[in-house]
């Protein structure tokens, strides 16, 4: 059946029409679904029984199970795990700022992008997230916290780019006003440089943010880190960074996770000015979530320091990333594999 969900209001609108229903029933039934965030058709309670009875045997409306949430004593984030209606699990977060909340959610089952440094990656990539998958994060969130969601970040398990067609159709659905409208200028897209889809996100002219995930300062450490470095070469990916830049106007983030005697040096720090430094660009500084599987560690704070001031006095725009969720398996991927791991063992 038809994910509902994941239709547009213009083709909800030929959906009704092509069941014999007048066309206002669409706004009605787009209300139901993305402002009043209902999981059942029983609840649209200003439509009749036989639509409602006609809606259940022309459509599927998927919505994600709550199976656990984490909340730091620390900061408040709270991390969430979602099943979905296949049985596969992800995760979410709530982040609380005093501009407002924000939510960080996935975009596929898994990863296969192989990050050195992320738990998201240890199982493989199963499949992408429906449009309606990647919404209902926010939505379930939303109705969890009774507070409105404020800004949206794409950079929680998977690789974004890779699921290209669902991501478009979920920042249309999301930013569009007979939903949530979410100002585009609030979602946040994240990506390890998947350049031919970076090109086509940037002739879509959105008012997005898009965060690149450099981590290096040269290809061959970016090689050591990402194995997609090996696909699409360094200076492909910051080409690809100028053009969406000269096609939306917005300024580039780069994500720079500080791996401890990895890529923190001040010479990384140098090596980093040049590469950046003609892009209109914001550098975020991110130190590393070590997780078990992994020998990387988290560079101490004197280094850390050190690399932003280096990078200051040579007029980069930078920050370092408040550290959220320290307590509560805040890498992202963490909690998923947890819990994973526990079901193979039957606990």
């Amino acid at each position: 059946m038809t994910d509902i969900k994941s239709l547009t209001l213009s083709e909800l609108t030929q959906e009704m029409e092509s069941i014999g229903e007048k066309k206002f029933r669409a706004a009605q039934i787009y209300s139901w679904l993305h402002e009043r965030l209902v999981d059942d058709f029983d609840e649209m309670t200003n439509l009749s029984k036989g639509l409602r009875e006609k809606l259940k045997e022309n459509y599927e409306l998927p919505h994600l199970t709550l199976v656990r949430v984490q909340t730091s004593k620390i900061d408040e984030t709270s991390k969430f795990l979602f099943r979905l209606s296949d049985g596969n699990v992800i995760e979410s977060v709530l982040m609380k700022y005093h501009h407002g909340n924000s939510v960080c959610i996935s975009s596929q089952v898994g990863c296969r992008m192989g990050c050195r440094f992320c738990a998201s990656t240890l199982d493989g990539l199963e499949r992408g997230l429906k449009p309606s998958e990647m919404l209902d994060q926010i939505y379930q969130i939303q109705k969890w916290s009774k507070e409105r969601v404020h800004n949206v970040v794409v950079m929680g398990t998977g690789e974004p780019l890779d699921n290209y067609d669902a991501l478009l159709r979920f920042i249309h659905l999301l930013t569009c006003e007979g939903g949530l409208h979410i100002s585009q200028r609030n979602l946040t897209v994240s990506t390890c440089g998947i350049v031919p889809n970076m090109r086509r996100l940037a002739d879509e002219k959105l008012q997005i943010t898009l965060a690149l995930s450099l981590h290096a300062s040269s290809q061959e450490k970016r090689k050591t880190l990402m194995p997609v470095a090996n696909k699409y070469e360094l200076s492909e990916v910051l080409d690809a960074c100028r053009y969406y830049f000269s096609q939306t106007g917005r300024r580039i983030t780069f994500e720079y996770s500080l791996v401890g005697g990895v890529n923190d040096s001040e010479e990384d720090a140098r090596e980093l000015t040049e590469l950046v430094k003609d892009i209109n660009c914001h550098i975020n500084l991110i130190p590393v979530n070590p997780i078990k599987e992994r020998d990387y560690v988290q560079s101490d704070t004197g280094a850390i320091q050190r690399f932003k001031n280096k990078l200051e006095k040579s007029g980069i725009n930078v920050t370092i990333r408040r550290e959220m969720g320290r307590d509560i398996d805040g890498a992202c991927g963490q909690l998923r594999k947890s819990y994973m791991d526990t079901e193979k063992r039957g606990e």
